[in-house]
């Protein structure tokens, strides 16, 4: 019997490792064929890593229903807030990559690595950009009490009176934080945040005059708007039914870009053949006209687009958080 230093078992053992390896890397692709062909064989779950009601949560409970008729297994919808967006974003990141779990995320998901020094996971590394779902727009809002009638009056309110006036937020680091922020930035204004626990009491404070102005997405505040409370000066883009509100560039604001949006992601080394499945039926039913007339009820458009565009607007947006954040001195408490 040859010794195990032999050169006849070291070149056996060799050739057998390297048939094995050849083994697995032919039959990879036609796993993932395979994968994609079997899927969905059982539930899928979306966690929404906020409370009800917002655009992501909205965006999920559209598309859900629409899977379930498509591929006749159950879709549940499930909301994971708590820690802005962290917990259920930590969830999906640590699930099986398998397509079972999936993530309906917002702007949070940019901002959030660029006020934490430290997080669960990598907001771009381990997620697997599926299609923006709805892009909507921030609307600047001033309580109808203030008086000030157009951006170019705030602006000469705020800069006659620098760090006295207040505008509020959702939340430290969320995208109604950041979309006044860039506001300010590009503007040149300062004046001080107020965070709120939500978008709510953010705009119970507004109409009250306790903050002179806050950014929230144009659905949340339409009522307040219509009974006259709030008065919508400019939004991130134009919205069909809101005509008379022009957007921050045409306002003279220039560069504004921050948008509203929603997103759905997979966790990373989701197999790229689920990845397309799934991004084939989304975009499918983001096009059904019952879809695109709720998304236009919010004040937002149903908004497809190719895993790559998804991926390069995140990066896009996590770096303009992350200017935004350290200028701004925006830190986690």
């Amino acid at each position: 019997m040859p010794s195990l230093a032999s050169p006849a078992v070291w070149r056996s053992a060799f050739c057998a490792a390297s048939c094995l390896a050849f083994a697995a890397l032919s039959v990879s692709p036609a796993r993932g064929a395979d994968a994609a062909a079997d899927y969905p064989s059982r539930p899928i779950r979306i966690i929404v890593p906020f409370q009800p009601g917002g655009l992501p949560d909205i965006a999920a409970r559209l598309i859900g229903p629409r899977l379930v008729a498509a591929w006749k297994h159950p879709v549940v919808v499930d909301n994971r807030a708590g820690a802005g967006g962290i917990i259920g974003m930590e969830i999906v990141a640590k699930s099986a990559a398998d397509g079972y779990t999936l993530l309906m995320s917002s702007p949070a998901h940019a901002t959030l690595p660029a006020v934490h020094a430290k997080l669960p996971f990598d907001a771009v590394r381990d997620f697997s950009g599926i299609t923006i779902t709805s892009s909507g727009a921030y609307l600047l809002v001033v309580p109808a009490s203030l008086g000030v009638k157009t951006i170019k009056e705030l602006i000469g309110f705020a800069r006659s009176r620098p760090g006295q006036i207040n505008f509020g937020s959702a939340g430290l680091g969320t995208g109604t934080h950041f979309a006044a922020e860039l506001f300010n930035d590009l503007a040149r204004v300062d004046a001080v945040h107020v965070a709120y626990k939500g978008i709510p009491d953010a705009l119970t404070d507004t109409v009250a005059g306790r903050v002179q102005y806050f950014m929230p997405p144009l659905a949340s505040a339409a009522g307040m708007m219509k009974d006259g409370r709030l008065r919508g000066l400019a939004a991130s883009q134009r919205v069909t039914g809101y005509e008379h509100i022009p957007t921050f560039e045409e306002a003279g604001v220039q560069g504004y870009t921050w948008q509203a949006w929603a997103g759905l992601f997979a966790p990373a080394r989701t197999p790229r053949p689920v990845i397309n499945k799934l991004h084939a039926e989304v975009s499918r039913i983001l096009v059904l006209p019952e879809v695109k007339q709720r998304m236009a009820t919010l004040g937002a458009d149903a908004a497809p687009m190719s895993t790559a565009a998804f991926d390069k607007m995140l990066g896009e947006q996590v770096a303009l958080a992350t200017r935004l954040a350290k200028k701004a001195g925006i830190k986690a408490q």
